[in-house]
């Protein structure tokens, strides 16, 4: 897969630009949940259909970001992750185009024959729910008439699950729930956050739960402080285990930022410094204070012990 990053205007000279007919895929994919499996997914197969290229455009910043709302800053799939399931899905190649102020103004015709007849498409696939141009004019049915002929949209509908519309929204909703079930069924695969290990105050293993203390890479969407069976890995290899999220009130006070601790299952090895990706299983509690360490200990041992039945 070829990634393309490009900014507006677009310079048609530059080496690795792609111009020519292909399928475009347009949308941000945040989560590349299942709703946006099935734009990719259709553009994938009339790419096929049509014997031409299929490629995505997608944003970053996250273009809600750029507008002012600080919550998308925090991602569900960080812009590597996000590659990384591109690929995985067999798209040809990804246009990542830079969200910025002088794209930002653009008006829907100006987005059209400024990139998107640029760039010489054939068709291009977006949700129901797609908007560009200047504060989000732009719809499907107006991308239809901008295109005057020159390339074909198609409108995937919304993807529904018991009921419920797949968005990123409802996923972000759902992991601030703790509801780690329904965003594996919403994603289609677990949750999943990437780290280096840090040095810690390595109080775990003087109680016989020795931890690996993870400082995230990227802005993530973070779930609910509580405990989770986790399945994580690290130097190539998986390990199952269970991960805190909070602020160890047994130990402290006051408002503190978020650690992410994790306990792995017969694993002695020295990991400071490496990358480590947790992929969230099942929610088994919350977080909570006990009035001893010798409590602690014995509800840890439980946490262990439902982790291992789930994984």
């Amino acid at each position: 897969m070829k990634i393309i990053p490009i900014s507006y205007p677009i310079d048609l000279d530059a080496s690795n630009l792609f111009v020519g007919e292909q399928v475009v895929a347009i949308g941000d994919f945040d989560g590349v949940h299942r709703g946006h499996q099935e734009v990719i997914g259709r553009a994938l197969r009339t790419a096929k259909n049509l014997g031409l290229p299929s490629a995505i455009m997608t944003f970053h910043p996250h273009p809600r970001a750029v507008m002012g709302q600080d919550k998308y800053i925090e991602l569900l799939t960080p812009m590597d992750k996000k590659m990384e399931l591109f690929a995985s899905l067999g798209v040809s190649h990804v246009y990542i185009v830079t969200f910025d102020a002088s794209l930002m103004r653009l008006s829907p015709e100006q987005f059209v024959d400024q990139v998107l007849h640029l760039l010489g498409v054939n068709s291009v696939i977006c949700g129901f729910d797609f908007t560009f141009g200047f504060q989000g004019k732009g719809t499907p049915d107006s991308l239809c008439e901008l295109s005057h002929g020159k390339f074909s949209v198609e409108v995937v509908r919304p993807f529904h699950m018991d009921g419920e519309k797949v968005s990123s929204t409802f996923i972000r909703e759902a992991l601030q729930q703790g509801n780690i079930d329904t965003v594996t069924q919403l994603l289609g695969r677990p949750y999943s956050v990437s780290g280096i290990v840090i040095d810690g105050e390595k109080r775990g293993r003087t109680i016989g739960f020795p931890t690996a203390n993870l400082q995230l890479v990227d802005d993530y969407v973070v779930p609910t402080n509580g405990v989770y069976a986790i399945r994580a890995q690290v130097n190539g290899e998986s390990y199952n285990g269970v991960m805190n999220i909070g602020v160890k009130p047994t130990f402290t006070t006051g408002e503190l930022k978020p650690s992410y601790e994790a306990h792995l299952f017969d694993f002695s090895e020295q990991i400071y410094g490496e990358r480590m990706t947790v992929e969230f299983i099942s929610f088994l509690r919350k977080e909570r204070k006990f009035t001893s360490i010798d409590e602690l200990v014995a509800q840890i041992k439980l946490d262990v012990n439902k982790a291992k039945e789930i994984l």
